[in-house]
């Protein structure tokens, strides 16, 4: 055999053996990234559960604001119908932009219930609305460290796919953009220290 050939017929083998190298790496970030995604589904899943029965135990006692516990109710809806559009693809930035969005309307839905629900003392003493109460700041917990593991995971995977050389062979291999993190307003809000002034 001529040297020439065999070391092309190398070169090629070691080409195609790093290209797939650099295939498995992208289906497994991304295989990471859609996992971590179903951990945020599991625990939004569970709110959209809670809240109907938070609403239905306040009914009772804010006959006067239904308009603020109807705007509660659709708030969880839309957000619901958002987080099964993202689920199926969470890849695709538009879908998990509406999904951000969606939960920003709902968490400003349940902001106003919770200023409503201070001027009803009886409501706050339920033994029933305080546990639910407990249980959906339990689940807004597991959703802050559930979105902060999809993004951290999407950010592995976005890196990767920016990098040389891995940036040539993605969008061949179907990986042609980035994911999109998932941000809701709070996530701002929360980072700003806050400001004393005496």
């Amino acid at each position: 055999m001529d040297m020439s050939l065999i070391i092309g017929l190398i070169v090629i083998a070691i080409v195609v053996f790093y290209s797939v190298g650099i295939y498995n790496r992208l289906v497994s970030l991304r295989n990471r990234y859609q996992n971590a995604f179903a951990q945020i589904e599991v625990q939004l899943k569970r709110r959209y559960d809670l809240i109907p029965n938070l609403v239905e135990t306040a009914k009772g006692y804010i006959k006067h604001e239904r308009e603020t516990l109807e705007a509660v109710i659709a708030a969880r809806n839309t957000a619901a119908a958002g987080l099964a559009a993202a689920a199926s693809d969470p890849g695709n930035a538009g879908k998990i932009q509406e999904l951000a969005g969606s939960e920003d309307a709902l968490m400003g839905a349940l902001n106003r219930f919770n200023v409503v629900m201070e001027a009803y003392p009886d409501l706050k003493a339920n033994q029933n609305m305080m546990q639910l109460s407990e249980e959906l700041t339990a689940t807004e917990n597991k959703v802050a460290f559930a979105r902060q593991a999809f993004n951290d995971q999407v950010m592995a995977y976005n890196t990767y796919r920016q990098s040389f050389p891995p940036v040539v062979f993605a969008g061949l291999f179907g990986h042609g953009s980035d994911a999109s993190l998932l941000e809701f307003e709070d996530s701002e809000q929360i980072q700003e220290a806050p400001k004393v002034s005496f």
